[in-house]
């Protein structure tokens, strides 16, 4: 693991590049076919894949999904790991030994309902943070304000900040769109910045232009999978045509994809 864990280190070093973010081995193995440097998991992707709903993935489910992603895949793999769960430590080492070559932590709680108080988002981000140097894995810390209603730039900068004295390698806040709010988080951290890839948020080469190190797609691929599949499915049940094959992939595509050994 060492070799993927410095090479996924490497990459944010300088320049920027796309981590999409597959929910199962099969995209995992379509991504890297594609030339994508590495990938990540996405919560919610994973959740849908088991017929949950987002935060209701156990650290079970989520370490065999990471064995099984990092086991299709030949390039470095990033682990939306949530809160980690009750005890980060054992979540950071868990994730480690199934070949996690980064660790996401973040601020929400779902017990609570809330993003937890400065302090205590600080120190479970101390705590992977030292978990994640015994590995060689590169931490990022999520400061989630956005996604769940407080638009407080203030606040979420401060967080990352304190996140960054922490321990954390990368900082992302989710849910940044407008060009001069994210100019200002990387003006404001000494760290190698994630942006999320939403709707309204400026293009990739928009992005490095701002200085935006790395650019994830959350569970955005997972959707536009499962809408092509609500779509096609509707087709059928309703005129029963098949039009949809159109934008299936190849037979050429598929066994690039899934014919050969990682």
């Amino acid at each position: 693991m060492t070799d993927l864990r410095d090479r996924f280190r490497a990459l944010h070093a300088s320049g920027t590049f796309v981590m999409p973010n597959p929910w199962d081995a099969g995209s995992a193995r379509l991504l890297e076919g594609l030339g994508f440097a590495a990938l990540a998991t996405t919560s919610s992707g994973l959740a849908a894949s088991l017929g949950k709903l987002d935060q209701q993935v156990t650290l079970d489910e989520l370490v065999t999904h990471t064995a099984a992603l990092t086991a299709a895949a030949g390039v470095p793999l990033n682990v939306d790991a949530e809160r980690c769960f009750d005890d980060v430590t054992a979540t950071v080492d868990a994730l480690a030994d199934a070949g996690a070559a980064g660790i996401s932590i973040e601020d929400y709680d779902p017990a609570a309902g809330a993003v937890s108080p400065p302090g205590e988002a600080t120190a479970r981000v101390a705590a992977a943070a030292e978990a994640c140097a015994r590995h060689g894995i590169v931490l990022t810390a999520r400061a989630e304000n956005l996604l769940y209603g407080r638009d407080d730039l203030d606040d979420t900068i401060a967080r990352l900040r304190a996140y960054r004295e922490a321990g954390a390698d990368v900082l992302y806040a989710p849910g940044l769109r407008a060009p001069d709010d994210i100019s200002r988080v990387i003006a404001a951290v000494d760290a190698p910045v994630n942006v999320l890839a939403v709707a309204g948020a400026p293009s990739v080469p928009e992005l490095a232009a701002l200085g935006v190190r790395r650019v994830s797609t959350g569970g955005a691929l997972a959707w536009a999978a499962y809408g092509a599949a609500r779509t096609a499915a509707l087709e059928l049940l309703g005129p029963g045509t098949t039009t949809f094959r159109t934008a299936s992939l190849t037979p050429d595509e598929i066994d690039k994809a899934f014919g050969g050994d990682v």
